[in-house]
């Protein structure tokens, strides 16, 4: 009898091991399925972006480089599924985003679109020459402005991203420009239905197309610690990790896949 009360004592002393074994996987496993990688991926080098023109909330196409930009990423990105993709209204994102897809073995999600995830809204500047907005801004922090926008890194040191677009919109004649706070209540607001949507969707992996300076604030607003205000080219992927509420920056202005 003893002896049978001691199998018995043995068997469920092993069940409870592995059941609390299997409890942990799980619980690692779900730990794991919480994690949601974003991508955030510049659009394709567009017309204005070989004129030296300004280009916000204005508009303007992919070049053929753009567009060649575009697909080699795709090919880069394409055994990635993407669960959920995002870009703004804007065609140059959009495009970029469609381009991307297009390369994919994966199954393509539906493109979503969010106001958040425009360009900055450069009011009077919009159209005109980079010079004719950003010089005055460099020379007013001792900074010069040249085609290869060296000092670019300097002035988001000194005066930050919020600087930066409260001196435009001071600037602008039209005074149509936005101001950082409406940049960032924006940008915030595209963030937050990225989450809701990627937790109710229970997405890994989510793709946004944006600009080179919507980009910058939205990493400013979410890792201000990792980010150094890095310029980043079109096309270029930043990927950051959501995990437990935050956020870590995993890569900046990678341009691997384009090169």
């Amino acid at each position: 009898m003893k002896k049978v009360f001691g199998t018995l004592l043995t068997c469920l002393l092993g069940l409870t091991l592995m059941g609390g074994f299997l409890k942990g996987q799980e619980a690692e496993a779900a730990k794991k399925n919480d994690e949601i990688t974003i991508y955030l991926i510049r659009h394709g080098k567009t017309f204005f972006n070989t004129t030296g023109q300004v280009q916000g909330f204005a508009d303007s196409p992919l070049t053929d480089k753009g567009i060649s930009q575009a697909k080699k990423l795709g090919t880069g990105l394409k055994d990635i599924q993407f669960d959920l993709a995002y870009s703004s209204d804007l065609g140059r994102q959009r495009n970029t985003a469609k381009l991307i897809l297009s390369k994919s073995d994966k199954k393509k999600p539906v493109l979503k679109e969010h106001d958040g995830f425009k360009e900055w809204n450069y009011g009077g500047y919009e159209g005109k020459t980079d010079k004719e907005m950003w010089e005055p801004i460099f020379e007013a922090n001792g900074l010069k402005l040249d085609e290869n926008w060296s000092d670019y890194e300097k002035l988001v040191e000194k005066i930050g991203d919020d600087g930066i677009a409260n001196a435009i919109a001071a600037n602008d004649p039209l005074k149509a420009a936005e101001n950082y706070d409406e940049i960032t209540t924006r940008g915030k607001a595209a963030m937050k239905t990225v989450i809701k949507d990627a937790k109710k969707a229970k997405a890994k992996n989510v793709m946004v197309v944006s600009s080179g300076s919507m980009i910058p604030t939205i990493l400013e607003l979410l890792v201000p610690e990792e980010y150094n205000g890095e310029i980043l080219d079109n096309c270029s992927v930043t990927t950051l990790t959501y995990k437990d509420g935050k956020y870590t920056l995993d890569k900046v202005g990678d341009t691997q896949y384009i090169e």
